[in-house]
């Protein structure tokens, strides 16, 4: 008999109920669905530009000889990127960086300043524009303090606007939304689920068919992998059709987005597996669960750029994997990069993975 029993039957099954239940489930759909879409509703509303990253670079051409130059340098606010002058154009096109400065010296006749602080930005950086202008404009005062006493001017500020994609703050937004939809769900979903079958005796129930335990963790986790895919798709469609979310490669965008939502994920749903066995009631779940996730939400970008916190959080923060995500799907839909572009995050992705499932293997039970 149990040679001619299908595996792959029994794991379908599984997959079919479990699916029935979760689309049935009201927390289900407005964790994993309703909310994200309120809170994109709700950005993409607003428009606009993302928050502020002050991050800026120094034109090919800039004087490097004045006071400002250094200044500027030793800025702890400005983060000053270097790199040859086609990958600093390229950044500005994308909104990595807010600013290319060019300082340039001038002629002094009809008490003009000595120098033209010139700024190169898109439309995607300039509501940052307004708070780099805030800091320079400060510098340069300072400087006039110390030169004569605030009697002369040392630089002027000028602004110009080079062609770019625009950055629409659902853009930033969105992304950030399928992070938080996912991992919540996979998280929650995966601890409370396994949790509760072993404390209901349904895991032990399985035991006595002839399904293997590999097939019974499978058909959930397909499952829950559908569900979660499905509502991806929504959320993007959505936020493409209703408020112009930017794909910057079509369909291409699309399925690549997909793949990573379903590498997250994997990796978050590990993270589900070795909660519900590290968890001695259900009452402990939340605090876990909440312990991983919610220092993620607002450490890596979900709500606001990482730009905003500290840099001394800064080298530690790009490891986590909802950054590493979150990090990924942005590149890919406004910058246009693919999955290839982003190995980086997707190897802190999978270091993760392996964390996770060796965890989860410890310390997950069955009874």
């Amino acid at each position: 008999m149990s040679s001619s029993y299908s595996q792959i039957k029994a794991m379908l099954a599984i997959t079919r109920a479990s699916l029935k239940v979760i689309f049935r489930s009201p927390q289900a759909v407005f964790f994993s669905l309703f909310f994200p879409v309120v809170l994109i509703a709700i950005f993409g509303a607003l428009g606009g530009n993302r928050g502020v990253s002050v991050d800026v670079a120094f034109d090919k051409n800039s004087d490097t000889t004045n006071a400002l130059y250094q200044v500027i340098n030793a800025s702890k606010v400005l983060n000053v990127e270097k790199a040859d002058a086609a990958e600093l154009q390229d950044r500005l096109k994308k909104g990595r960086i807010t600013a290319l400065i060019d300082i340039r010296k001038q002629d002094t006749a009809g008490n003009r300043s000595p120098y033209d602080l010139h700024l190169k930005a898109t439309e995607a950086s300039m509501k940052d524009m307004q708070v780099l202008q805030s800091v320079l404009k400060e510098m340069v005062s300072a400087i006039n303090e110390k030169a004569s006493h605030n009697q002369f001017h040392y630089a002027a500020i000028s602004t110009e606007v080079v062609p770019g994609r625009p950055y629409k703050m659902i853009d930033f937004y969105l992304p950030g939304m399928l992070g938080f939809s996912l991992i919540g769900a996979a998280v929650f979903g995966v601890a409370f689920v396994f949790f509760t079958f072993r404390e209901t005796l349904v895991l032990k129930r399985l035991f006595s068919t002839p399904v293997k335990k590999t097939y019974i963790i499978l058909g959930e986790s397909i499952a829950r992998i559908i569900f979660q895919l499905t509502t991806a798709v929504v959320l993007i469609l959505f936020g493409k059709y209703f408020y112009n979310f930017t794909l910057a490669n079509g369909w291409i965008t699309f399925f690549e987005m997909m793949v990573l939502c379903l590498l997250g994920l994997i990796v978050f749903m590990g993270f589900g597996f070795a909660i519900s066995g590290f968890a001695k009631n259900q009452n402990v779940i939340p605090v876990y669960a909440n312990l991983f996730m919610f220092p993620q939400y607002f450490l890596s970008g979900t709500f606001f750029p990482k730009g905003a916190l500290p840099a001394s959080l800064q080298s530690f923060i790009k490891f986590l994997p909802l950054t590493a995500l979150n990090d990924a799907m942005r590149k890919i839909s406004f910058e246009g990069l693919h999955l290839w572009n982003v190995g980086a995050e997707i190897a802190i992705l999978l270091g993760w993975a392996v964390i996770a499932y060796t965890l989860a293997v410890k310390v997950f039970k069955w009874e």
